[in-house]
């Protein structure tokens, strides 16, 4: 029995200690080629970069492996707060977020500081974001090129998406955009690509669309597309968009000069009044090449003093009495000859030079007035640019103070349009001014957008009736109607009323019959220059002693 066991131990001995050494030397083999694998993993990944979460990946690819989920649970713990399966991670010490459906870069893009900080895709409205669109532009362009081919870029700017805002919050305006990339994206389909560029523009690239009339076609089919109604918990919101395109490579070879005359094209869009199309064309190069140079020119006026101001005279319906000036910029360019205030005035609010030019004029007209009789007031315009500026009226102050002027000579007319722009600083700017002894207008009163209420609460002297009412007031009794209306509340409000452009005898007689102050147009004379508004004063002021030594001849003759 001895010998029996003893051989059995013989044989079986060696046998277990064979089976023993082959299955640990499989379960270490597997164990080195999984942990080598996970290893790799956390090497090969971006967004795992500490030496700890590398570690960590690849023991819990083992546990997994082996379906020890305690072990599993022990290497989550290994990092101490769990950072392989952070939301974030760095890259280079910069910040970035793991990849997701909707934002995968492709592996062959190389990343750089700028495509750090623009994504490739928009995460409010899963489009290509802008760095997308240069991609894809410059992609498209090549192809372009090689095939001697044109294709057509575009931009829609969402109108109206600030009432939104204000209405419904930045929830309410994100669902909006959110919307308006849907329906964008399903009008576009196979036939292009849609991006979001930034707040409410959303940028076009369609490679088989090559002129102007395929360019006007699907600007207005996108333009429709956006004004059905959208829903916002259960409201109805209703919005337009503005549209810009431009023919590439005709008018840009690359990115940012077909985006600068898109941008151009927009603007044009959104003058001529919001929801329109304009494809960006060589009339409207012509004109933006003409604009930059009436620009320059313009310059170079403000600096030289050629924009002078010449006054127009404000007459008493009433009395006949002379009241004073207003001062309107005249411009004679050397260059250009006569440029109209119609022309220059917007460029100059557009480019941001009013201030100077304003501060100017104002200072030029103030020292001319100084030196007219004492009861003659100087009336100036405030464009809507200074108007939401809060040191407009220290500036206004301290010109005045220089030039000699009484500051109760002095009237600043405002239009309700500019005052709207920011109602709280000019309301400030106003009141600023009142508290110097400046008198304050409301230059055509009608056209605008102010309240009532917003009348009564500015502290407002004087209001001036636009043209439009006045024109037609000898023969429509709507327009009579609106004057004695608009006569009726200021005088409940205690405010002179002036009446703009009266250039017939009927339409003085008619507003004085109503009982309007005074009037100002061509029956009374045109703007002025310095020297010729002198000659006008003094005419004037014999004209007056006429009438008193007449008056005077006719009571002694009387008596």
């Amino acid at each position: 029995m001895a010998d029996n066991v003893r051989k059995d131990s013989d044989v079986v001995r060696p046998n277990r200690t064979f089976e023993f050494d082959k299955e640990h030397l499989k379960i270490f083999f597997w164990i080195a080629l999984i942990l080598l694998c996970g290893l790799f993993v956390g090497l090969a990944s971006p967004f795992v970069v500490n030496i700890e979460d590398r570690v960590a990946i690849g023991g819990i690819v083992l546990a997994v492996a082996l379906g020890n989920f305690a072990a599993m649970a022990f290497f989550l713990d290994f990092t101490g707060k769990n950072r392989v399966f952070d939301s974030t991670s760095t890259v280079n010490n910069e910040i970035v977020a793991p990849p997701t459906v909707s934002a995968v870069i492709p592996d062959n893009v190389k990343k750089t500081d700028e495509t750090a900080e623009q994504p490739y895709y928009d995460s409010l409205t899963r489009l290509g974001s802008q760095q997308r669109m240069i991609e894809k532009y410059n992609s498209i362009l090549q192809s372009a090129k090689d095939g001697n081919r044109k294709f057509l870029v575009g931009i829609a700017d969402i109108d109206g998406m600030r009432p939104v805002n204000d209405l419904y919050g930045y929830d309410g305006g994100n669902s909006v955009l959110q919307q308006c990339a849907q329906r964008l994206s399903a009008a576009v389909q196979d036939d292009g690509y849609v991006f979001r560029l930034r707040g409410d523009e959303f940028g076009f690239l369609f490679p088989e669309i090559c002129d102007a009339e395929g360019a006007a076609h699907i600007g207005n089919l996108l333009k429709e597309v956006l004004t059905a109604p959208f829903d916002l918990d259960g409201c109805s919101v209703r919005l337009t968009g503005s549209f810009g395109f431009a023919i590439s490579p005709d008018f840009g070879s690359n990115f940012n000069k077909v985006m600068k005359n898109i941008a151009s094209a927009l603007y044009h869009s959104k003058r001529d009044g919001q929801g329109k199309v304009t494809v960006f064309s060589s009339s409207i190069e012509a004109a933006i090449l003409e604009k930059a140079k009436l620009e320059q020119n313009l310059r170079s006026a403000i600096q030289t003093n050629e924009v002078k101001p010449h006054f127009q005279p404000i007459i008493s319906l009433q009395s006949g009495e002379l009241l004073g000036f207003e001062a309107l910029a005249r411009w004679h360019s050397p260059e250009l000859g006569s440029v109209s205030p119609d022309t220059f005035i917007p460029l100059a609010e557009e480019r941001g030079i009013i201030a100077p030019l304003t501060e100017k004029l104002l200072r030029h007209a103030a020292s001319i007035a100084a030196h007219w009789p004492e009861g003659l007031f100087l009336s100036f315009n405030l464009s809507s640019a200074q108007l939401v500026d809060p040191t407009t009226g220290k500036e206004i102050i301290k010109i005045i103070e220089s030039s000699g002027l009484p500051t109760h000579r002095l009237e600043i007319e405002v239009t309700e349009t500019a005052i709207m722009s920011d109602p709280e600083t000019a309301a400030k700017i106003i009141d600023e001014l009142h508290e110097a002894g400046i008198r304050i207008s409301m230059d055509d009163f009608g056209t605008g957008q102010s309240s009532l209420g917003r009348l009564k609460e500015l502290k407002l002297d004087k209001v001036k009736i636009d043209r439009a009412f006045i024109m037609p007031i000898a023969e429509e009794r709507s327009a009579q109607h609106i004057v004695r209306a608009i006569l009726e509340m200021c005088a409940g409000l205690e405010l002179t009323v002036v009446a703009e452009g009266i250039e017939e005898i009927a339409q003085a007689e008619k507003l004085k019959e109503y009982g309007c102050h005074a009037g100002q147009g061509f029956l009374f004379g045109k703007p002025l220059d310095e020297n010729k508004t002198m000659g006008y004063i003094r005419e004037f002021e014999k004209a007056k002693d006429k009438v008193v030594t007449s008056r005077n001849d006719h009571l002694r003759k009387s008596v």
